[in-house]
């Protein structure tokens, strides 16, 4: 449960701040009485604290710093506490010993202070207008970031500097010599002035990247000589990038030098292997420069804030995929007319937007099926396993609280008791990552499904794949993530990415591909035939899980419309209150599908219509759904995408002819009849003979 995962970590949380309010509290007492036994302990366990929650409870400390009770302010308390320790034990003089020392102490936190300075220099000088992955950067001075630790980490960087400090300083205490106190802050000052040294050197032009002005002019350089054509634009928070990366194989596919254009400076690692160039530009006065770039077209898988930013450029002509197509008001967002065109599956889609009647002309809705859906495999007929394959793969509770949006509240465990019920299934549940998010009913309702699935696993026995198995997995599994993680050393910050991921491996996408295929291979092959699954982690894919299921049983979203590109047989739960009829007619993916009740009795009808095909009455409206969501098969839909694209960049090029035919019909009136005539002939649109002075002396000729 989500809250028993809280709870203990808030514990944890008051415990050590508890500790740390004691910790400061005996500092203080010791440093009054004083008491030296108790100054010692009290100042290195809190010191030894903030160095534990500097690692493990950084919220903690975050939540301790918009208070101003930072780092700064709880190391200069402890180290003030000392001192006054200092001046209040018998035995120490003042005037030579302390004074001096304190001296030296405030030395220390002015050579921190001065390499935090530094350090934030060197941040700034690093950072670039713009992050790339796949383009060689070189020329741009890119070079290995500083040590994180001075560059990145001023917390914990003035807490390890000044262990040497506090130690020496409790050593006096301790001693009554100020020897050991001069040795632990010699030894402090000498880290902090070296580190001040050592990250000067980032700000030497040999390590320096260029600056914003000469950045910008490369990258207009390197749009010039790469000049793509077709884009990919994306904008999005850290759990929406699969909406793009569904779209890069396609994207790949295309005619002409593609690209990915960005705007987070994150998302550029979030973006799956590909070999595509990619350009993250934050800010918009730069993301302008693309207007005199050759690019002609961009696709939009999704709506965000900043997508109006690019809508802006107008030579650049803008294609709405969105990232899925259901029933679901959001795939008819009144935001898709501000688009060139929208892109869609089939017919099914183009009449949804007409019958939503927000303003988009059906004139600017194209289709172009779903290549993505190519790796799936067709239906072939009644199951020829032992277990029939079933997979429930129900979608999350939405953001506007219809009940109709997921079954897993209503309906999911009575659908899943039904399955499990029947020894002959074997059933494979895949809820969305986003379950529960919005309802935390839904969280519970997943939490009690998967307890049903383990509980019914234990009461079923069978033969299991031999260790070679598992072995085999493992070995993709290396192979896998070797192509699709880039190891980075801890201090790489953005612009050592960026030199590191210059230029990708030669068809690393494709090798990614073949990885991810033998990994699934393996992780099915690693599995009883007979053990219920429970796949909540990106892999395997939700591709891989309708290949290796006989029926489907979901909700009104996109998942069900990629499934019936199978053909295979496929249930709907209802759980929206409206009759099957009023169901059917609302939502037109539905229609060849089997609708379940949240009471799921219909479970053992559907279960023999798969087994025997000649009791399944939706065989046929499946063809014919499937045409009318997804479109023909013939041509392919990837050619089909490929043509649109090609048709769209030809009216960007149109449109750009257009524009100078209009700049040179408007320039004899800018420069005057003669410099225009000039000007025209040169450009071969006016004949010689009827051009320049002559002409007029011809004119003047002719009126004598």
């Amino acid at each position: 449960m989500p809250s028993a995962g809280i709870a203990p970590r808030r514990v944890v949380q008051l415990a050590a701040l508890l500790a740390m309010m004691v910790f400061f509290t005996t500092q203080l007492v010791g440093a009054l009485l004083p008491n030296v036994p108790l100054l010692i302990i009290a100042s290195a366990a809190g010191l030894a604290l903030d160095l534990y929650l500097q690692h493990k409870q950084p919220g903690l400390l975050s939540l301790l710093s918009k208070i101003r009770f930072d780092v700064t302010v709880r190391q200069l308390l402890r180290d003030m506490m000392i001192m006054v320790g200092l001046l209040r034990i018998d035995g120490i003089d003042p005037t030579h010993v302390q004074a001096p020392l304190t001296v030296g102490l405030l030395l220390f936190y002015i050579a921190h202070f001065v390499c935090q300075a530094v350090a934030v220099l060197v941040k700034r000088r690093r950072l670039l207008p713009f992050v790339t992955r796949n383009i060689d950067a070189s020329a741009l001075h890119l070079s290995t970031a500083p040590p994180r630790l001075l560059a990145r980490q001023p917390a914990r960087r003035l807490l390890r500097f000044a262990i040497p400090a506090t130690a020496g300083l409790l050593a006096t205490a301790a001693t009554k010599d100020a020897v050991w106190g001069w040795i632990g802050l010699g030894i402090a000052l000498v880290l902090s002035l070296s580190g001040v040294a050592w990250l000067s050197t980032w700000l030497l032009t040999r390590k320096r990247v260029l600056d914003e002005q000469q950045a910008l002019e490369w990258l207009d350089n390197w749009l010039a000589e790469y000049q793509p054509t077709v884009g990919m634009y994306f904008s999005g928070g850290t759990s929406s990038a699969y909406q793009a990366n569904m779209w890069l194989s396609t994207l790949a596919s295309l005619d002409g030098n593609p690209i990915i254009v960005l705007r987070e400076r994150f998302m550029v690692q979030k973006i799956d292997a590909t070999d595509i160039p990619i350009v993250c530009i934050p800010k918009v006065a730069h993301l302008m420069r693309l207007e005199h770039s050759t690019l002609k077209m961009l696709l939009h898988p999704a709506n965000s804030g900043k997508t109006s930013q690019i809508l802006r450029i107008p030579s650049i002509k803008h294609a709405f995929t969105n990232h899925g197509e259901s029933d679901k008001l959001s795939s008819c967002n009144p935001y898709a007319k501000a688009y060139d065109e929208v892109w869609v599956a089939g017919p099914a889609a183009r009449e949804r937007y007409q019958l939503a009647d927000i303003g988009v002309e059906d004139k600017d809705v194209v289709e172009v099926g779903r290549p993505q859906l190519a790796p799936i495999t067709p239906y072939t007929g009644a199951p020829a396993g032992e277990y029939l394959q079933v997979l429930y793969a129900p979608t999350w509770e939405g953001w506007d609280g219809n009940p109709g949006n997921t079954s897993v509240i209503l309906a999911g465990e009575n659908i899943v008791r039904a399955l499990l019920a029947d020894p002959g299934v074997r059933l494979l549940y895949k809820p969305h990552p986003m379950t529960g998010s919005v309802d935390p009913r839904a969280g519970l309702a997943n939490e009690r499904i998967q307890a049903l699935i383990a509980q019914a696993n234990t009461r079923r026995t069978g033969a299991r794949p031999g260790p070679e198995a598992a072995a085999e997995l493992a070995r993709r599994a290396e192979v896998l993530e070797g192509l699709t993680t880039t190891s980075f050393r801890p201090d790489t910050d953005e612009i050592e990415r960026m030199l590191l991921q210059g230029t990708p491996d030669s068809d690393r996408a494709a090798a990614v591909e073949e990885a991810t295929a033998a990994w699934e291979s393996a992780y099915w092959s690693s599995l009883p035939e007979w053990e219920h699954q429970i796949i909540t982690g990106p892999r395997p894919a939700i591709f891989s899980c309708f290949n290796h299921s006989d029926l489907l049983i979901s909700d009104v979203s996109s998942v069900v419309s990629d499934y019936l590109s199978s053909a295979k047989p496929y249930a709907v739960a209802n759980t929206s209150g409206l009759s099957e009829a009023e169901f059917r007619e609302g939502f037109p993916t539905v229609r060849a599908a089997a609708i379940l009740a949240p009471e799921a009795d219909g479970v053992p009808a559907l279960l023999d219509a798969v087994r025997n095909p000649e009791h399944d009455p939706h065989v046929a409206d499946r063809a014919e759904l499937k045409v009318h969501l997804l479109g023909p098969s013939d041509p392919p839909s990837l050619v089909r995408f490929n043509q649109a694209a090609r048709d769209l960049c030809a009216q960007a090029e149109a449109r750009q002819a257009r524009m100078e035919a209009r700049a040179s019909a408007d320039l004899p009136g800018l420069l005057g009849g003669d410099a225009a005539d000039e000007l025209a002939a040169e450009a071969g649109e006016l004949p010689p003979e009827t051009s320049g002075p002559a002409d007029a002396e011809s004119e003047e000729t002719a009126g004598v």
